[in-house]
């Protein structure tokens, strides 16, 4: 049988755990019809708390109703990809074109040489929206006959991709005021995010509905386990399900490590029983998930943080539960301020968060054991015994 549990980025799990009040909003918005503010919605959260899958998601419930649904990463050039899906052919977007041109000269000759290899340029951002809006234009004419509309999805907005960010919104934003049948769902980090909401060009999209997505409840997750197990012709009793929900501290995309390497060892090696979900096989399946969740989200989210950032969570890391910010500090042999503006911007990407006045905690699970694994770690202890 299938494993039922889906741990790739992007990829829908079974069961969406913990985001029914989100999906119903946009449920909502979608019935109220134009102009219903959850419309427009930006999610946010860490690495793998499930914003792609929440598009997914998201766009499935515009499909239900008949919708055009447009699903975009916002890397180079998806302005035109955009366009192209609306109007059903691809398009590139030329102002000007110099021709290649060359001469040649003749030893001993007064004609100098030249080469001319040509150029061309790319029309600007204000073309590329007012292009964007009318291709949206057309096909809405075609579908608002049938009530239907038109939702763009863009996953791993980030500041990089910021002028055709702009002719997106621009032409979005026109076309809310023309009270058109449209949603527009962007995706991406924290502090990405925030970039492009408070760049002086996009005002429009701080009005956008916001969703932060965070842990889900223990509870819900014991029993979504339970209800995938158990569809799936496995038996599974209370203590392993307590268990395999305790193992993920709510962390969506632990949810579905835990339940796929437990899943693997149940149907696999010595653990495996056809009809049930053993102790046994769940520990080994935590055990697993641990390892791959250093792999997948803890080494690419250590990748994008600075060399001071890092020590930060290294000094954090010293301790067996919450830090103190000034103890931090001190590990660091830096002054509170300086330090506090990497806690700032940890805080900001959802990596740790303050537990109380003066002190902070890992919020991605099992981030501290895997910092302890990494020789830096071993080297600033070291460091900090001798200053002691």
């Amino acid at each position: 049988m299938p494993n039922p549990f889906k741990p790739t980025a992007g990829m829908t799990p079974p069961v969406l755990v913990g985001r029914g009040d989100d999906i119903e909003d946009f449920s909502y918005a979608l019935d109220d019809g134009v102009g219903a503010p959850g419309r427009l919605m930006y999610l946010t959260g860490a690495r793998g708390v499930g914003k792609t899958v929440m598009l997914n998601a998201l766009g499935d419930l515009a499909r239900q109703r008949g919708w055009l649904v447009i699903d975009e990463t916002a890397e180079s050039g998806f302005i035109d990809r955009l366009i192209g899906s609306l109007s059903g052919k691809s398009k590139t977007h030329l102002s000007s074109v110099t021709m290649p041109t060359a001469s040649l000269s003749v030893p001993g000759a007064p004609v100098a040489a030249s080469l001319n290899l040509g150029s061309a340029q790319f029309a600007p951002a204000a073309d590329r929206a007012l292009d964007f809006r009318r291709a949206m234009s057309e096909r809405l004419d075609k579908l608002e006959r049938k009530r239907q509309g038109i939702l763009i999805t863009l996953d791993e907005v980030q500041a990089s991709g910021i002028d055709e960010i702009r002719a997106l919104a621009t032409a979005v934003q026109h076309l809310i005021r023309e009270q058109r049948n449209i949603a527009f769902i962007f995706a991406g980090l924290p502090s990405m995010v925030e970039d492009v909401i408070n760049d002086n060009v996009l005002t429009f999209l701080r009005r956008a509905e916001r969703k932060h997505l965070g842990d889900v409840p223990l509870d819900a997750v014991r029993q979504a386990f339970a209800d995938t197990i158990e569809a799936n012709d496995k038996n599974v009793d209370d203590a392993v399900l307590s268990a395999l929900a305790q193992a993920t501290n709510g962390y969506p995309f632990m949810i579905q490590l835990v339940g796929y390497w437990t899943w693997r060892a149940s149907e696999t090696g010595p653990t495996a029983d056809a009809h049930v979900i053993t102790p046994e096989a769940a520990a080994k399946g935590i055990a697993q998930a641990k390892i791959k969740l250093g792999d997948m989200v803890h080494g690419p989210a250590l990748d994008g943080l600075s060399a001071m950032a890092c020590d930060y969570l290294l000094a954090m890391a010293q301790d067996d539960g919450p830090s103190s910010t000034g103890e931090i500090a001190r590990r660091l042999e830096r002054n509170p301020i300086y330090a506090n503006v990497y806690r700032t911007q940890l805080i900001k990407e959802d990596i740790i968060y303050q537990t109380s006045y003066g002190f902070v905690d890992f919020k991605l699970p099992y981030l501290r054991d895997y910092l302890r694994e990494h020789g830096a770690f071993h080297q600033m202890r070291r460091t900090i015994a001798s200053l002691e």
